[in-house]
Parts: structure tokens; C-alpha cells; sequence
């Protein structure tokens, strides 16, 4: 099978391509500079010159805070971006996951993980845009497509908070951080592994279509992450000290709760990812060296 990959540049793009490679796939990345995903014809350009049977759309405008005063722009890379590829890929037959975010849920009020087909209730900019991208790959592929939600992603590549409480805890005798938001610390390679796994598999027929939920398995604290980043790293995690929101006030709120639920992942024929805990004691290693380099 042919892949291309938008948004190739970024930490899970990066990590996708890479992935794919592994398996021996025939893969294609497009970093923003090679595909904006915004222009309609660079789009069909796309598709037409590479002719990939599967697409993933890693691509997005991420900036959470920006968005609240540029959801304009927000909506047209997160919305209208997909919807585009969405048509071109309806118009040659290819199959293409969209990777989507845990803000489409408020993250209010709640202490279980929620559903795939929980109503989405974004109470941000960012989370509104995101959400009308679903939609558009949803309606405009029907049955060839899926929805790929993940959150608190982690990686090799790219800034990211266990890259941080790295760095913070080689710069400072003690670190604050929040106990007041939980979800599910989720390594971007093991989130590159599903949609490796699941682009194949994407058919009406088989049911393996619709929205996933690729996050880790259990929850944490952002910080209960921390304190297990210092320890895995050799350090003493009682210097991490806990806080709460309101010592970290930002333009966009942040979900209290975003864990999410993996049942869909069974009708694909494939189990929920690892536990945050287990995956991070793997990943740690290959952050730290790239850090080093």
C-alpha cells in the first residue's frame, strides 16, 4: 500500500513516517513547507502525484492559546484543511485517518473516561476547530474513514511536557506543577504504531471505521507525570510539588478531565494501547539521548 502522510514535520508525523518505514511500507511525508493543506490545489496535486491508497493527516494548527484570538485561521488548517482532503480522497477511493483531540470533549465534570460517541462539547477555539474537522472527514468519507483522537502526547521530536520536566529538572532545585487536570500521558510512537495498524484495516464492511481513541491506557495528573519522569531520570520526585490551575492561567482553559475510552479499538480487531507508565519507561531513554545530541 502507498502512504502519505501530511504534516510529516511535527512530532506524531514524524513518528508515523517513521513507523511506516519500519514495516516496509511505501511512504510519502509532507511537511507544511511541501503540502498546505489549506490550498485546494495543492492538495489534488498531492494525491495525484503521490496516488496513496491510504492518507494520515497529521497536520494542524496546535497553537491552543493563539487560537482564542485566531480561530479564523484555527478553523481553516483544522476544519476546512480536512475537509479538502476528505473531498480528494472520496474523488480517487483512498482511505485517510484524521488525527484529532481530546478538546472536542469540555473535560468538565466528569471522572470516567469518555466514550467514542460521547457529544462532543468543546469549550475552546481549538477545540471547536478541531471538531469541525472531524465532521468534514467523517461526512465526506463515509466508511473509509477515521478519526484518530489522542492527547498529551509525548515524543522524541518536538517540545512536549516530559521533554520540559527534563529540562526543568537539570535547571532547578524544584518544579510546580498542576494536580488538578488528569488524563493520559500518550507516547507519539505508540500512537504511530496504531494508525499504522489500523489504515489497512479501514472498511465499511468490517466496522473498523469511525472515531478512535488512541491514548494510553490508565490516567495521571500532569503532575503524577512528572514525578515519574524525575524518577525514571535518577532524580528524587519530592521535588516536584503539586499545584493548581489557577497558578498557570492561560487564554484557553484546560480540560480538569480528558481521559478517554478505547472500546472501539475491538471492532478493528486490535487492543487499546499500553499503560502511560510502561510506555514512558521505554520512550524515556530515546528523549534523553536526542536531548543530548
Amino acid at each position: 500500500m502507498r502512504w502519505l502522510v501530511t504534516g510529516a514535520g511535527g512530532m506524531l508525523g514524524h513518528d508515523t513516517v517513521r513507523e511506516l518505514r519500519g514495516r516496509g511500507e511505501e511512504v510519502t511525508g509532507l511537511g507544511r513547507a511541501a503540502l498546505d493543506i489549506t490550498e485546494p490545489a495543492a492538495v489534488h496535486k498531492a494525491l495525484a502525484e503521490h496516488r496513496p491508497d491510504i492518507v494520515v493527516n497529521c497536520a494542524a494548527y496546535t497553537a491552543v492559546d493563539a487560537a482564542e484570538t485566531d480561530e479564523e485561521r484555527a478553523l481553516l488548517v483544522n476544519g476546512e484543511g480536512p475537509r479538502l482532503l476528505a473531498r480528494a480522497c472520496a474523488e480517487r477511493g483512498a482511505r485517510l485517518i484524521h488525527v484529532s483531540t481530546d478538546y472536542v470533549f469540555s473535560g468538565e465534570t466528569r471522572t470516567s473516561p469518555y466514550p467514542e460517541d460521547h457529544p462532543p462539547a468543546p469549550r475552546t477555539a481549538y477545540g471547536r476547530t478541531k471538531l469541525a474537522g472531524e465532521q468534514a472527514v467523517l461526512a465526506e468519507v463515509p466508511g473509509g474513514s477515521a478519526v484518530v483522537r489522542t492527547a498529551w502526547l509525548y515524543g522524541v521530536h518536538g517540545r512536549n511536557f516530559v521533554r520540559t520536566m527534563l529540562e526543568l529538572e537539570a535547571t532547578r532545585d524544584t518544579v510546580d506543577v498542576v494536580d488538578d487536570q488528569r488524563g493520559q500521558p500518550t507516547w507519539s510512537a505508540d500512537v504511530a504504531a496504531r494508525i499504522a495498524d489500523l489504515g489497512p484495516r479501514i472498511s465499511p464492511d468490517a466496522g473498523a471505521h469511525g472515531v478512535f481513541h488512541a491514548t494510553a491506557s490508565g490516567e495521571a495528573s500532569w503532575y503524577e507525570l512528572a514525578r515519574e519522569v524525575f524518577r525514571l531520570a535518577g532524580a528524587d520526585p519530592d521535588r516536584v510539588r503539586p499545584t493548581d490551575s489557577r497558578a498557570f492561567v492561560r487564554p484557553a482553559p484546560r480540560p480538569a478531565y480528558s481521559a478517554l475510552g478505547h472500546e472501539q479499538w475491538r471492532a478493528a480487531g486490535l487492543a487499546p494501547l499500553r499503560d502511560w507508565r510502561s510506555a514512558l519507561h521505554e520512550a524515556l531513554p530515546h528523549i534523553r539521548k536526542e536531548m543530548s545530541q
